[in-house]
């Protein structure tokens, strides 16, 4: 079998909502080191995450499956031990698969394939516990940490550094000094360059709460522009939790918070520099490597009156997507295809040369990063699936399911609540449902039997597998 071996760099972070970086065209956030990698890479404006909330996105993303296919659909539902993933496909085919940072697993399976761990972000639900004493942890409370309302987050905006620093700070400490112990090891003399390496770099800022630099902040402060506060979209569930200006907060307070959220986006720019600066010092050759840059989901960063996430809008569910192969190949190009998180599974699998599995919610991006999408199925599955209410099997569940296809993005809340159907040709605001116009009548009818077909809605299929890709 060929062989084919490239290191991996994969830089990740939280809540990065992807309009929010200078290559993406945004002309008040400074991030350099982005913008270089778009440069020299692929960006993809159209990646959408398969669950806008932290733990089913990311689980999603491991395995290459939706939630449904996963069993990762809400807040606090980690993979079964043994999962497969992709850190676990490269390990079995001889790769080093260091992860450092945020992966937000809750139960036993800490590793879920990775051959290391380097961070804070390592934790096990008391409910994922073999032989708990029920009882004895009927009421204990989920996490030492809560965070503020979505309001109180707005309002507490401004300078300061919160536990993302913290947290980010280990991360970016550990990578630094694995990079030197794996390709130079001084001190020992015992250095592994020869064997490949996927190395993930997870940062959780940006974020909440938003806090920053006094240096970045008051750069900001008065060049941000806020979203437009005045419209908040009537629907039950995208309606909700909303923020009113001049009601839960000031105007002056959604700037700060929003100028706090630019200088976040930036200090994960500087320390994907320092990593790559790293990488260079120790003899690296940066064009060798593949590197991938993306975010479990965005930040409605108070577009809609709405902050955080959860949502289907495009400041949500969308998320920050860059490929750079080795040499640069295909450099600057810009894809608009419907991608998925979902499909960085079977893509690193192709640019490694490692055979894919079976049973994967995953399409491989080789052919759209050559430029090439003559067979791309243009379609994206995004599902919120609910939440952990922070006691054993006390889950708010809901049947919230996003399909995007082409310029159309339907969206199915339940039987009680009215179907959304987006045309981001027509209204890329996303302030028209034109689930009731006579001339989408034929999409919706499509959108309904996909629906059906992934397991939702009152005809759902009752054998459910996968996606079907």
């Amino acid at each position: 079998m060929k062989s084919n071996r490239p290191n991996i760099l994969f830089l990740m972070s939280d809540q990065h909502r992807a309009d929010v970086a200078g290559y993406a065209g945004d002309a008040i956030a400074r991030t350099p080191n982005l913008d270089e990698l778009a440069r020299s890479g692929v960006v993809f404006n159209n990646a959408y995450t398969p669950a806008p909330i932290c733990i089913p996105a990311r689980q999603s993303m491991a395995a290459g499956q939706l939630p449904r296919t996963c069993g990762c659909e809400v807040f606090g539902e980690d993979l079964s031990p043994g999962h497969m993933t992709f850190a676990r496909r490269l390990s079995q085919f001889g790769y080093a698969t260091v992860a450092c940072g945020k992966l937000h697993h809750n139960g036993v399976d800490q590793m879920q394939g990775w051959t290391r761990r380097i961070g804070s972000d390592m934790s096990v639900r008391h409910d994922y516990i073999p032989g708990r004493d029920h009882d004895a942890f009927r009421d204990l409370p989920l996490s030492t940490e809560h965070k503020w309302s979505q309001a109180k987050e707005v309002k507490r905006a401004g300078i300061g550094q919160g536990p993302m620093y913290g947290a980010d700070a280990y991360t970016l400490d550990g990578a630094l000094r694995f990079i030197e112990s794996f390709f130079a090891a001084p001190y020992y003399d015992r250095a592994t360059p020869s064997r490949p390496l996927m190395l993930m770099v997870s940062l959780v800022k940006p974020h909440v709460p938003f806090l920053t630099t006094h240096d970045k902040f008051t750069h900001y402060l008065n060049r941000v522009r806020p979203y437009d506060q005045e419209s908040t979209f009537d629907h039950p569930f995208l309606a909700s939790r909303a923020v009113s200006p001049g009601v839960d907060v000031s105007e002056r307070e959604i700037r700060r918070a929003t100028a706090a959220y630019y200088g976040m986006v930036e200090d994960i720019d500087d320390e994907y520099g320092k990593v790559l600066a790293a990488l260079e010092h120790v003899g690296q050759n940066i064009d060798d490597w593949i590197i991938i840059y993306t975010s479990d989901h965005g930040e409605m960063l108070g577009q809609h009156t709405l902050w955080e996430k959860t949502k289907f809008f495009e400041g949500s569910v969308k998320v920050p997507l860059i490929i750079r192969t080795p040499g640069g190949a295909n450099a600057g190009r810009v894809c608009e295809e419907n991608v998925n998180l979902c499909d960085l599974f079977a893509t690193i699998c192709d640019l490694t040369d490692v055979p894919s599995v079976d049973g994967l919610d995953s399409r491989s991006l080789l052919p759209l990063l050559h430029g090439d999408n003559a067979s791309w199925n243009n379609e994206s599955v995004s599902h919120y699936g609910g939440t952990f209410l922070g006691h054993e099997d006390d889950f708010e569940r809901f049947e919230n399911l996003m399909i995007k296809r082409d310029h159309l993005k339907y969206q199915y809340y339940g039987a009680d609540m009215p179907e959304v159907l987006f045309d981001l040709q027509q209204n890329p605001e996303e302030t028209i449902n034109y689930a009731d116009n006579p001339h989408y009548a034929g999409a919706l009818a499509s959108f309904r039997a996909r629906r059906d077909e992934l397991g939702y809605g009152p005809n759902a299929v009752a054998n459910y597998k996968n996606a079907g890709y």
